[in-house]
């Protein structure tokens, strides 16, 4: 699974690019204007004479930024459709129970994004573009298999399910299948044939072989209850068919006799939790592994995110934290993860397990039934708390595995991005439970995260900044704190190379500017980074931008804005551009930008 870490997330600050102003920016430096009559202040002639506009690749200063908490929310009517004609003020939002101020908000339509923002594009000769629209990704579904517990009898189904939503992927969808043995693998790709051929190769890979004949009969929840909880009836039960299926009575002729194949059964019965339970606890935790780092794979892709675990569910003793643990991850990267329960409609038998091979005892038989029917029920815990816990579908007790599977990827037409800063947060870890209600229910129902983990330290300004402007950067959505605007274009050296040029305008003067010792003062960082048709990162580049301008530079020399340039050496395909500028204040702005190089 160390192959699924994704490159790309250490991009910040290690890659240079040459950045290009505006014309009027060159004459403000080499021809510096007078000071403006309306400035009260002295500068010293250093400071006059200072340039007003700098580069460099050193890290700035921010400005702490209040932590701002992002909570997505669909609503939907009586007939699960979500609705897209809501308002702020038609939400309210809780965090821990007390009210909080919505600060940001907005509606979204995802499968709209990139073509609302693709921009136009030129080639080299001044001829127009070729007109096809990029096949750029905004949603990336991956399909964890839990291959470990599956049984044939269940793999078999849910396979040919999967076949047929992957068949329905839309051309801005990327699917992956990924397994918890770590076998078979296929990574981000629309290439049907390729999601195809990754399912069948999908088979049941038990880390450990369950022996159908062992005595005692013992299962995973058995064992937890023996050996974890110290359930002494489990334990007598256990024994009681440890007695029989091993004989250990058949010569005991007198009660000192009896008692010692009794001490015996239960001697046997301990070494068999035991055992299971070691073995239990390996597959499990193969599991949870395997969906951290897919989880975190997933992380490192640009747009919507999504984690469908299809098992027959497990049980998690001593590993709790664990799964906290993914959890948080998932909702620090805003990731759902929705759970399918392979087993469809699932009706425990009444007569215990027919794999069966040793004769059942009489006596241990029915309670045996009701660990079996317990276990069923435990196995779907995990799975509906990971579905709820970040928001995601739960789907269960259902045969319709195709409609479960459309569920848990299905992306909602419309959805709302609420944000709040938390009032008085501390900096304990603690996870804060967050309720979205609305003003007017009017029969409507409402999805969103669980919750978010407070931090476990006040952050450093500057690694805070640049926290935010990667995970700005592995995300789709839009934000425009700043007026900024991004512009492709593309030169072809050959017909395999291509250099792709992203320019960004910035309307200067609508920034908030800091006024001291007579100029304006403020510092961008821009981010740029490219992603291919399947979302894999390709490379980044950042700039740190400097202006100290003088009022005349502000009101006549910089009226149509300042642009810059960075360049990326490429290959013909579809890219998706992502953009993202903060200045020092926090204020931040993403653009996306979609581009097909013949």
């Amino acid at each position: 699974m160390n192959a699924m870490n994704p490159a790309g997330h250490k991009l910040i600050n290690h890659l240079v690019l040459p950045i290009y102003l505006a014309c009027a920016v060159a004459a403000a430096q080499s021809n510096p204007p007078a000071a403006s009559q309306g400035n009260t202040s002295t500068a010293a002639p250093a400071e006059q004479s200072a340039p007003e506009v700098t580069s460099h690749d050193e890290a700035t200063t921010f400005k702490v930024n209040v932590r701002l908490v992002l909570v997505r929310v669909v609503a939907r009517d009586l007939q699960g459709r979500a609705v897209g004609n809501l308002h702020k003020e038609d939400f309210q939002l809780f965090d821990n129970r007390k009210p909080q101020v919505i600060t940001q908000f907005s509606m979204e339509q995802p499968g709209t994004q990139v073509a609302r923002e693709q921009k136009t594009t030129e080639v080299q000769t001044g001829e127009s573009p070729s007109g096809k629209a990029p096949n750029v990704p905004e949603r990336f579904i991956a399909y964890l298999f839990d291959d470990v517990h599956l049984k044939v009898q269940d793999l078999l189904p849910v396979r040919e399910a999967a076949d047929h939503r992957l068949n329905a992927m839309q051309p801005t969808d990327r699917a992956a299948i990924f397994t918890t043995s770590g076998q078979g693998n296929q990574d981000f790709t629309d290439d049907h044939a390729k999601l195809h051929e990754a399912l069948l190769r999908l088979q049941p890979r038990p880390v450990n072989s369950h022996d159908s004949q062992q005595c005692p009969y013992m299962s995973y929840y058995m064992a937890d209850l023996i050996v974890n909880q110290n359930d002494s009836v489990a334990l007598e039960n256990a024994s009681s068919d440890a007695f029989q299926c091993l004989g250990l009575g058949a010569s005991a002729t007198t009660a000192a006799l009896v008692a010692a194949a009794q001490q015996s059964a239960q001697v046997e019965a301990l070494a068999a939790a035991q055992n299971e339970l070691g073995l239990g606890d390996s597959e499990t935790h193969l599991v949870i592994t395997s969906l951290k780092d897919v989880v975190r794979r997933v992380s490192g892709t640009p747009g919507q995110r999504t984690v469908v675990l299809v098992s027959p569910g497990f049980i998690t003793p001593r590993l709790e934290y664990e799964v906290t643990e993914v959890i948080d991850r998932a909702l620090r990267s805003n990731i759902i993860v929705s759970t399918v329960d392979a087993r469809g409609l699932y009706v425990p038998p009444a007569v215990g397990d027919i794999s069966r091979q040793n004769s059942p005892n009489l006596i241990a038989a029915p309670r045996e039934s009701l660990y079996e029917l317990s276990e069923a029920s435990a196995n779907d815990d995990v799975l509906a708390s990971l579905a709820d816990s970040t928001g995601g579908t739960f789907f269960h007790n259902n045969n319709d595995l195709e409609g479960g599977l459309k569920k848990a990827a299905e992306t909602p037409e419309y959805y709302y991005v609420l944000g709040f800063s938390p009032q008085n947060l501390k900096y304990d870890g603690r996870f804060h439970s967050l309720t979205v209600k609305l003003t007017n229910p009017a029969k409507l129902t409402l999805q969103a995260r669980k919750g978010y983990f407070a931090p476990k330290q006040v952050p450093d300004a500057n690694e805070e900044a640049k926290q935010e402007i990667e995970e700005a950067i592995f995300s789709q959505e839009e934000m425009h704190d700043l007026p900024v605007q991004l512009h492709t274009q593309f030169f072809k050296a050959s017909d395999q190379d291509a250099k792709l040029a992203v320019m960004v305008h910035v309307d200067v003067k609508r920034l908030h500017f800091h006024k001291a010792e007579g100029r304006n003062n403020d510092n961008l960082t821009i981010a740029a980074a490219l992603f291919d048709r399947n979302g894999t990162f390709v490379n980044a580049n950042e700039k740190i931008l400097e202006m100290r301008l003088k009022d005349e530079t502000l009101e006549r020399k910089l009226d149509r804005g300042v642009t810059l340039k960075t360049s990326f050496d490429v290959k013909p395909g579809s890219y998706l551009v992502r953009l993202v500028v903060r200045d020092t204040e926090g204020q931040l702005s993403a653009e996306n930008g979609a581009i097909e190089i013949p």
